[in-house]
């Protein structure tokens, strides 16, 4: 599937990160996380991973989709994967598919693309859906209301060879930090929800007159020394 050139001004980039920076992938999940939170209510979260394994350069979608199946995200759909990929043939198939299952679903997509020489190795994570094969001038329908972009390798002329002559390291470690980046942001979204049950769930404390809150807050300190005794008393036995 051909690869649509990074263009700026085509959609809003949220942040970019390199494949070779220690700590992209807490980057990416930061801003994932985030906007997720912003936008995203009681959705169901799809991840639409887009290329084929047939063509190095075009299988960092499928390649993620696998990785993050074995990391069982807890909020995510994940569709294309090297085994059951998504591409220009079924896409439309699988897009009609996703609203029959999940009606107003957030959708992100996942898609490899060509870039300017500086910029390959980078991964950016941008505002709208994604038009697979534009380069190579198909006529597929545009996916996702965010997108993730992988720059795999330098546009310009005869952009499906430079697809096939794409390092398959390069694939791999981009594939690598995506999965990695979902999976913290997974884990940051559950954290979210389980805090915010624990405030819906916990009953408020109403003080009748000042006796009362009085006696709360001796209990509450007596409970905070006993607890500090067992700690001391637990890390002194740890150490000897």
């Amino acid at each position: 599937m051909g690869k649509k050139s990074v263009s700026r001004e085509a959609y809003r980039t949220h942040c970019h990160v390199s494949m070779e920076e220690p700590g992209s992938a807490g980057e990416l999940a930061d801003c994932l996380a985030g906007h997720i939170r912003e936008r995203v209510t009681d959705e169901d979260i799809i991840l639409v991973c887009i290329g084929t394994d047939r063509s190095t350069g075009d299988s960092l979608g499928p390649l993620t989709g696998s990785k993050l199946l074995e990391k069982q995200l807890e909020n995510f759909y994940i569709y294309g994967t090297l085994q059951y990929p998504v591409h220009a043939v079924n896409l439309e198939e699988t897009l009609s598919s996703i609203a029959a299952e999940h009606p107003h679903a957030f959708i992100i997509a996942v898609d490899a693309c060509l870039g300017y020489l500086q910029n390959v190795g980078k991964v950016t994570l941008n505002e709208g859906g994604v038009t697979p094969g534009a380069a190579m001038k198909k006529k597929l329908p545009m996916v996702g209301d965010m997108h993730i972009n992988g720059i795999v390798n330098v546009s310009g002329m005869m952009e499906y060879f430079v697809l096939q002559n794409t390092r398959l390291y390069t694939i791999d470690t981009m594939a690598s930090l995506i999965a990695e980046s979902f999976l913290l942001a997974d884990r940051s979204i559950s954290k979210q929800h389980v805090l915010q049950e624990e405030e819906s769930t916990t009953p408020a404390v109403t003080f009748h007159d000042d006796d009362d809150h009085a006696r709360f807050l001796r209990e509450a300190s007596s409970a905070e020394q006993t607890n500090d005794k067992h700690k001391k008393s637990h890390h002194w036995y740890r150490r000897k």
